[in-house]
């Protein structure tokens, strides 16, 4: 047990180029959830941009002197300004990419799942979905992938209960490890 007033030592731990500083203490527990770690979850990166000309090419010339690939986008306009919702093969270095050239940048996660064929490929998709009662908040078709298969991202109020209600249901869910075998060079 630490003396009362001792300073808690600061352990760094870094994620892409940015160093980070945690205290001892913080580190103690990891985070426990109901569902299973085990989800394969995708990051999504939402960049915000001015609603002017020529930002989104500005934005996605970015990436033409690195190996990232954009394999999902969409774009929401706000009043004076766009959330452009990115998923890539590396989220990490493509955070760094944006934000070193001043665009400001989030992380969340989401579903990427394929989309089986068949004209009530959808409804199965979305009936699996509201089994377990779940809410989807937006989704988006994903390119470039040579799985052979459509994709998209789906953004919902519980992620573990969404992969696992679509699992049960025989839907193949991608991991952000499967982004990187899977891309059309």
């Amino acid at each position: 047990m630490r003396e009362p007033g001792a300073v808690n030592p600061i352990i760094p731990y870094r994620t892409g180029s940015v160093e980070h500083k945690l205290t001892d203490d913080m580190a103690l527990e990891p985070f426990e959830t109901a569902h299973s770690s085990d989800t394969p979850l995708v990051t999504q990166l939402s960049v915000f941009i001015d609603d002017r000309v020529g930002q989104l090419l500005q934005m996605t010339r970015l990436f033409d002197r690195t190996s990232i690939h954009i394999l999902g986008l969409m774009v929401v306009n706000l009043t004076d300004s766009a959330v452009v919702r990115l998923i890539v093969d590396d989220p990490d270095e493509a955070a760094d990419v944006l934000t070193t050239n001043r665009f400001p940048v989030m992380h969340n996660d989401v579903l990427v799942v394929c989309v089986p064929e068949g004209k009530w490929a959808l409804n199965r998709l979305w009936s699996a979905v509201l089994s377990a009662e779940i809410n989807v908040h937006y989704t988006y078709a994903l390119l470039g992938l040579s799985h052979g298969r459509p994709y998209i991202a789906v953004q919902a109020e519980n992620l573990p209960m969404a992969f696992e209600s679509l699992t049960e249901k025989g839907f193949v869910v991608l991991s952000q490890g499967d982004l990187l075998t899977g891309r059309n060079d």
